[in-house]
């Protein structure tokens, strides 16, 4: 019946949507792993979860989630051409819920890195993993919210993982570690977590997160200094604000005993403008200055404390996550 035809021009919009995701299926399917976890006990070793990993280099490295590795250093991963390997885990940074795993393995098809800063809200994003163990699934969506956040911890550490994507594309338990990736192919996030129906989360490819794998490939860890504060976003008093043409500032609502910050003098109630020349204007921004080279060297902190402008120098320490 004509009522039943379809518009030509739904029926090629479809086809091209179609033809979209199945490229990217072929082209990545091959450096998706499903990974079988296994931890050391009195008794041999045991069963200790799954999920997903991305190759990234053809010698044996594939990044994943760190929560899907924890607690455990070897395991099987195993990939849609039936091939399986032997791992061990390199190194993990729960602190961004990346970890890298590495097999013998010499001819793996590494996927390719894009960069999540390009991304847009709507933009379609593939998912490619192993959900509820089944091998090299594809699921497709769109990019739903960008600059989400989410709390990590490392034993006694909190801290927010940032400009994390949100995407509608099916996420369930086993795609934890597995490949969020554009129309091109491009991998730009390690998909970590399933926040509620129709709503997965992915750890953003970018240039900070590059930093953080490539790290771990090469030393097991990645080390961040520590000051021993929080605090929140505040507006600058009118004076000051006018006076430095800012409006905002972090004011320090804790300050942790023991801590460099407090060993420097820093109270509460202080207002940080910048750290060695960076303004700062809320704490993910602070976050993000506390890399592993400022570990041990002294840092000027521009204060206003009571109306005014001061200096304090401060020497973080390593974070212990």
């Amino acid at each position: 019946m004509d009522t039943e035809r379809r518009d030509p021009a739904e029926v090629a919009a479809l086809d091209a949507y179609s033809h979209v995701v199945v490229t990217v299926a072929e082209r990545l399917g091959s450096s998706v792993a499903s990974l079988r976890l296994t931890k050391q006990t009195p008794y041999g070793r045991e069963a200790a979860g799954a999920g997903s990993a991305v190759a990234v280099t053809p010698d044996g490295f594939l990044v994943t989630s760190a929560h899907v590795v924890a607690g455990s250093t070897h395991g099987s991963a195993t990939f849609t051409d039936g091939r399986a390997f032997d791992f061990d885990v390199v190194g993990t940074d729960p602190l961004s819920d990346l970890a890298v795993v590495r097999v013998q393995a010499g001819d793996l098809t590494p996927a390719n890195l894009g960069d999540a800063d390009l991304l847009r809200v709507g933009q379609l994003v593939v998912a490619i993993g192993n959900p509820m163990g089944f091998h090299g699934s594809v699921t497709a969506g769109v990019v739903s919210a960008l600059g989400r956040s989410f709390p990590t911890r490392s034993r006694s550490v909190m801290r927010v993982v940032e400009n994390v994507i949100q995407t509608d594309a099916a996420l369930n338990p086993g795609n934890s570690g597995g490949a969020l990736v554009t129309a091109r192919g491009d991998v730009v996030g390690i998909n970590t977590a399933v926040a509620g129906i129709g709503l997965g989360l992915a750890v953003p490819i970018n240039p900070t997160t590059r930093k953080i794998i490539g790290t771990l490939m090469n030393e097991g860890r990645f080390r961040r200094s520590y000051l021993g504060v929080a605090g929140g976003t505040r507006p600058l008093p009118p004076r000051v604000a006018r006076d430095l043409d800012r409006e905002r500032a972090i004011e320090v609502v804790e300050v942790v005993e023991g801590s460099p910050a407090a060993a420097a003098g820093i109270r509460n109630e202080d207002l940080i403008l910048d750290v060695d020349g960076m303004p700062v204007t809320d704490a993910g921004d602070l976050q993000r200055l506390m890399v592993g080279e400022l570990i041990g060297q002294s840092v000027t902190m521009r204060l206003v404390r009571s109306g005014e402008l001061i200096d304090v120098a401060v020497v973080p320490i390593e974070l212990d996550g």
